[in-house]
């Protein structure tokens, strides 16, 4: 596993993280066994993975990582979220200051940890300015709960005025080869400020490690029917072109496809770390790979010509 500094801070994170969003099963990903979540957390400590990052929103990740790291809180970075908020089969935006500090107390209490190390606005609230949810932050900062803060999902404009307050120290966006472009300028931002990026959706929920020859049959809630929006129609078709790439770069390198997918991204300026969902040990073993996986020049621009 290879490690970098993440932004300014004094926390050195591993390239690969474990994003524990379908650890969390549920609505969105279909139940996780138990026996697979600790599998799971367990063959990413052993492989060098020392950043876990989870969220209110994702079932019961949080419950299942506390569960799961009792005696070890020592040895992960832990990063979770606020501001979004289920009410019923309805998602709202909620910064309200009660919100953040009630969702913050119960992730402390499911994780079972005094303090969170990364804990980043998950989405910005319409409703209220995003001044005031960064002012409850840096309170509970203050008070040892989080040790830095993090935002998300964030236009490149609103970044960077909020860059510009001194008051953020990470990112998390949405970064692979079938979104190319889409976080450019949000990359601009946090190598001019000096803040560490990490990388969302690496894989598109899959889609990047070529096990999708056809259209996969999923359910209507599956979170790859909403949220990674490149497993039907058009989107499916185009997508495959970029697959192919890898496949055949992956093939002329004896890795696996998800590793090449995993490389391009960790290989873009200003990329700290990318965030990988897995189910199982396997799983993680084959994408903590990527941290060796090295790409030339050209055979990065071959991936994306």
């Amino acid at each position: 596993m290879r490690y970098q500094p993440l932004g300014k801070t004094n926390l050195d994170v591993s390239v690969i993280g474990l994003g524990a969003w379908a650890l969390g099963g549920g609505y969105d990903w279909g139940d996780t066994a138990p026996q697979a979540v600790q599998e799971t957390i367990d063959a990413a400590l052993q492989a060098g993975i020392n950043l876990i990052d989870t969220a209110p929103i994702y079932g019961t990740s949080e419950e299942a990582i506390g569960r799961v790291l009792q005696g070890r809180r020592s040895q992960v970075l832990l990063s979770t979220k606020c501001g979004l908020v289920k009410n019923g089969s309805w998602t709202d935006h909620n910064l309200h200051p009660r919100t953040i500090i009630a969702q913050l107390e119960n992730s402390l209490r499911l994780l079972q940890t005094d303090y969170i190390d990364i804990y980043f606005i998950h989405y910005l609230d319409p409703k209220r300015p995003w001044q005031e949810g960064l002012e409850t932050l840096k309170k509970l900062q203050e008070q040892g709960k989080i040790r830095y803060i993090g935002v998300c999902n964030i236009p490149a404009g609103t970044l960077e005025e909020m860059a510009r307050t001194g008051a953020i120290d990470c990112v998390q966006d949405e970064l692979s080869l079938l979104h190319a472009q889409k976080s450019a300028r949000v990359l601009e931002i946090c190598r001019n400020y000096q803040l560490g990026f990490m990388a969302y959706g690496p894989l598109c929920g899959g889609i990047l490690s070529a096990k999708y020859q056809h259209e996969p049959n999923l359910r209507r809630a599956d979170a790859r029917n909403y949220f990674y929006k490149c497993y039907r129609g058009e989107l499916f078709a185009r997508a495959q072109i970029v697959i192919d790439r890898v496949r055949q770069l992956s093939t002329h390198k004896q890795v696996t496809p998800a590793q090449i997918a995993l490389a391009w991204v960790l290989a873009q300026p200003g990329v700290t770390g990318a965030l990988t969902g897995a189910r199982s040990a396997k799983q993680v073993v084959q994408n903590a790979g990527a941290a060796q996986v090295v790409l030339s020049p050209e055979e990065l621009c071959s991936l994306t010509r």
